[in-house]
């Protein structure tokens, strides 16, 4: 099943879905179309059941870009007033992107700079193929990055290194960003998406309700203090005691079968 969109193409198998951001004229650089159409497309995603939404891949066509940033043709003009609401639109999609109750991941198939990356910071995983380049080079252009990056870079890879790529701009290779621990797993370009759809095999196995609720727990409490958060933690803990999820995966485990989860 797949739907059509004018920057956009979503389609679905078995349960997971792949938004791939297609405007290849432009290295799939975000504009205010494409981030309007992510927003409804996202939309149309979250108001599905477990059953015929598990997970979320985000792509770029092509072989040479994921995203190669936001579009500096119309940004070139912008007011500092029209910047605002662009970049509040920008950041307002990528939060709806991280709230998702499907774990979501970024196949990153080339350049992922700006923009790009930022959307990239907004999933739960980053797979990158190994020639792919990132980075926020916003400075370059006298500006700094508006859709979220110098708030998510830091909280991913540390203030320190977070501020050296940011202030300096640079371009780092998928390897350099694995070691960062920026990226989860570099492979093949033939192979990023099947590595991808491996590892979704093996969350689809899980409990949906018990992912969502860690997901939930992990963001929530990343900027909590310590006492607060195992406190959210603890009440996402007994509420999935009310699931027939959590029953089925005990009563699976004591019988020593593999458990047969409904996402309720």
């Amino acid at each position: 099943m797949a739907y059509d969109f004018k920057t956009l193409k979503l389609s679905s198998q078995n349960s997971i879905w792949t938004l791939e951001i297609h405007r290849p004229e432009a290295l799939n650089a975000l504009n205010n179309l494409v981030l309007s159409e992510m927003a409804e497309s996202l939309r149309f995603i979250s108001e599905m059941s477990f059953e015929d939404a598990r997970g979320l891949i985000i792509t770029g066509h092509g072989e040479k870009a994921f995203v190669a940033g936001a579009d500096i043709k119309e940004m070139l003009n912008l007011s500092p007033e029209e910047a605002l609401q662009f970049g509040k639109k920008g950041q307002s999609v990528f939060h709806e992107l991280a709230l998702l109750k499907i774990p979501v991941i970024a196949a990153v198939n080339g350049f992922a700079l700006g923009g790009g990356l930022e959307l990239a910071l907004a999933c739960d995983f980053i797979f990158a193929s190994d020639n792919a380049k990132l980075g926020l080079p916003e400075v370059s252009l006298g500006l700094i990055p508006g859709f979220g990056g110098t708030v998510r870079l830091s909280r991913a890879i540390g203030l320190r290194k977070a501020r050296e790529l940011i202030y300096s701009g640079d371009m780092i290779t998928a390897s350099r960003a694995y070691e960062m621990g920026l990226v989860n797993l570099v492979t093949t370009q033939a192979e990023l998406l099947p590595q991808v759809m491996k590892r979704f095999e093996s969350i689809l196995t899980k409990g949906p309700l018990a992912v969502e609720a860690s997901k939930k727990a992990i963001l929530t409490t990343w900027d909590l203090d310590i006492e607060k958060g195992f406190e959210f933690e603890a009440e996402q803990f007994s509420e999935l005691f009310a699931s027939l999820d959590s029953k089925e995966g005990m009563k699976a485990f004591t019988e020593k079968r593999k458990a047969q989860f409904q996402g309720h």
